[in-house]
């Protein structure tokens, strides 16, 4: 039966890899990649350079794919349909790789930024291509480092404080609120810098762009303060690069002990 594995490579840097990755990496015959397009071109060039730093040449070929659009612009009720289309597209191309480019008894890989666990479609988008039942095949999951570990690893901080919880969520959510009860939240795939809307509370940001590669951007403080440098700094490498892929932790400081009344 074809094999599937799906494989964690952290955010970026080639030493994230894991042992466990390293050897998936060398069960691998064919390594499946979609191209987001000449923007994001470096993305392929990770990959690319993770498999010339890890497994010998001549030894597995990489087959690449369009990656289907999304639609950015759909907002409020039309978000989750738009999403929903386009899983299903990529469910299509994914399907059409794995029976068109993997012998009966084939291994294949798809490299997945971080940890396939977190804010990645992978592993639901392969269950619904079983489901169709027009190709058969078995998978794993190899853990990555997350961006959320790198971002934290690259500030020397950690994820919670003792005894309290730490959230982790997306700017729409952001948006709608600071999440109740809870100081340490880790805020992903957030284009519009929500975080803005708190400068006026005490909460500091670690902020980090790229992590894991040689563009890495990193900056932390209070976000009144960081915020304006963090803007300035994500404007310039969207001008540079066409893209942004960045995460922050925001962490709300602890209120002064008051003074006993009377």
């Amino acid at each position: 039966m074809r094999k599937i594995h799906v494989i964690g490579i952290g955010a970026g840097d080639p030493d994230q890899l894991t042992l466990q990755a390293v050897r998936a990496l060398h069960d691998t015959d064919v390594f499946f990649v979609l191209d987001k397009g000449e923007v994001k071109s470096d993305l392929v060039r990770l990959r690319q350079d993770i498999l010339e730093a890890h497994v010998p040449a001549g030894t597995y070929r990489v087959v690449r794919a369009r990656d289907p659009e999304r639609d950015r612009a759909a907002d409020g009720a039309g978000y989750s349909p738009a999403v929903g289309d386009w899983r299903n597209a990529r469910a299509d191309v994914y399907e059409r790789l794995i029976a068109d480019e993997l012998g009966a008894d084939g291994r294949g890989a798809f490299l997945v930024w971080g940890d396939p666990s977190l804010y990645d479609s992978t592993l639901g988008i392969l269950e619904e291509v079983l489901a169709r039942g027009s190709v058969a095949f078995a998978y794993d999951v190899v853990p990555g480092i997350s961006s959320v570990s790198a971002l934290v690893a690259r500030h020397r901080t950690g994820l919670n404080r003792v005894a309290r919880p730490v959230q982790i969520t997306t700017g729409r959510r952001l948006a709608e609120g600071f999440p109740e009860d809870v100081d340490d939240v880790v805020v992903m795939l957030d284009a519009h810098q929500v975080f803005r809307r708190y400068a006026d509370q005490d909460i500091d940001i670690y902020w980090g762009a790229y992590i894991g590669t040689p563009d890495e951007i990193l900056v932390s403080g209070p976000i009144a303060e960081a915020g304006p440098r963090i803007e300035r700094l994500r404007a310039q490498a969207r001008e540079r690069k066409g893209w942004v892929m960045d995460t922050y932790l925001l962490r709300r400081r602890p209120k002064e002990p008051q003074e006993p009344k009377g």
